[in-house]
């Protein structure tokens, strides 16, 4: 790798503006220059022509890829999702946990805490922390989320598993119904942890007094969830008004109709919509039968279900989904880059570093043609994907 890359003919979506026909000059993995027109060439010069260039895309929601999970507790599943995530133009997420057995969330939190103090290899994906999926949930929305490990909300058990992962975990999914989860959700809010309420029956005023106790997120709308009615308008009808929310949305069109996507996004608006893909081993590989938490999951064309029909997390790809709202709202590239790339950083404590083209900040980004697909993306400086070469650089060997 040389120490400079500059990236010329480009559209760049800045933080405040956007550039046509820009330059972006990179240097030691941050972001160095952003000029109108063309500046001298140095280093590793790119041609973006007929591409538009945006912050890398944060998936906080994605439990694997590539036939790999984050249960698997292993250094080699964290690698082998980190460098396939690339693809899809996904430069930092959060490894996602789910409910299982005390001792293997214990494995899998010590796996990934390693991991992101002495494994990440540049040029991948970044693990930025984790997310805590479970096993503090309502039983009767546990969806795919094994039922028999389902246990109370603990604060407790929490700090011992925070300290388990280096204090890697970033944000915990969990059901605020009973008092334990509103004492949860205010201890999470007090040591600078994003409190999510989902998998959960909570009324309107529960999702409500939960953001009173300092919950900021709510996990997959719509799914696992109280649902919106006239007379109770649940865990939607909170995500839909409260403006202290930022509400995550998997936008396959399979998990939530893409009418329903439509809705969200008019009422909730690009400052709180997250895209998500809570993806599973399955994505990237070919129809079949997969694990998921000890649970056989049937993939078939887009959709992963348990053998009950339950939906079991997808095999959506971030660009897919991107490029599938951007198209049906119409939306600005700004608004684009909201719901990939800064709210999640905002969520995450990340925005510091990550989620905008501005000077100073990591060089994650990514290079989208007009049909908004991944052309390069971009990790650090270093050319993680480029689509036309042979798919994602793996800069292990």
């Amino acid at each position: 790798m040389t120490d400079i890359m500059q990236i010329h003919n480009v559209r760049i979506v800045t933080d405040n503006e956007v550039i046509d026909n820009g330059t972006i000059q990179i240097k030691e993995g941050k972001i160095e220059k952003v000029e109108k027109g063309t500046i001298a060439p140095q280093g590793t010069v790119i041609d973006g022509r007929g591409n538009t260039l945006v912050p890398g895309f944060i998936d906080v929601h994605v439990h694997g890829a590539a036939g790999h999970d984050v249960m698997d507790a292993s250094r080699e599943a964290l690698e082998g999702m980190a460098l396939k995530l690339t693809e899809e133009g996904t430069t930092a997420f959060l490894a996602t946990t789910m409910t299982q057995s005390k001792e293997a969330i214990e494995k899998a939190l010590e796996n990934a805490g390693d991991y992101i103090k002495y494994g990440q290899t540049p040029g991948n994906a970044e693990v930025i922390g984790i997310h805590l999926e479970g096993p503090f949930i309502n039983e009767n929305k546990a969806g795919a989320q094994p039922v028999e490990h389902i246990i109370p909300p603990s604060a407790t058990l929490f700090d011992k598993w925070q300290e388990v992962s280096r204090g890697n975990i970033r944000l915990v999914t969990m059901d605020p119904e009973s008092e334990a989860g509103l004492e949860l959700c205010r201890h999470l809010s007090s040591v600078g942890v994003t409190a999510s309420i989902g998998h959960s029956e909570a009324t309107f005023d529960q999702a409500v007094k939960a953001a009173d106790h300092g919950a900021t997120h709510v996990t997959h709308l719509f799914n696992q969830m109280s649902g919106f009615h006239h007379r109770e308008p649940g865990i939607v009808g909170a995500a839909f008004l409260d403006k202290r929310l930022k509400v995550e949305i998997i936008a396959d069109y399979i998990h939530v109709h893409p009418e329903a996507v439509r809705a969200a996004y008019q009422m909730i608006g690009p400052d709180r919509l997250i895209l998500i893909t809570d993806a599973m081993r399955a994505k990237c590989l070919k129809d079949g039968t997969y694990d998921l938490g000890g649970q056989s999951v049937y993939v078939s064309g887009k959709e992963a279900r348990l053998e009950d029909g339950t939906l079991a997390g997808s095999i959506l790809r971030l660009e897919e989904a991107a490029e599938k709202i951007k198209k049906a709202m119409k939306m600005s590239w700004h608004d684009f880059v909201r719901i990939t790339s800064l709210n999640a950083a905002e969520q995450t404590g990340v925005a510091d570093k990550k989620g905008t083209i501005t000077v100073g900040k990591d060089a994650d980004i990514v290079l989208l043609d007009d049909q908004t697909q991944v052309s390069m993306t971009i990790c650090k400086g270093i050319i993680a994907y480029d689509r036309r070469g042979n798919g994602a650089v793996d800069h292990r060997r």
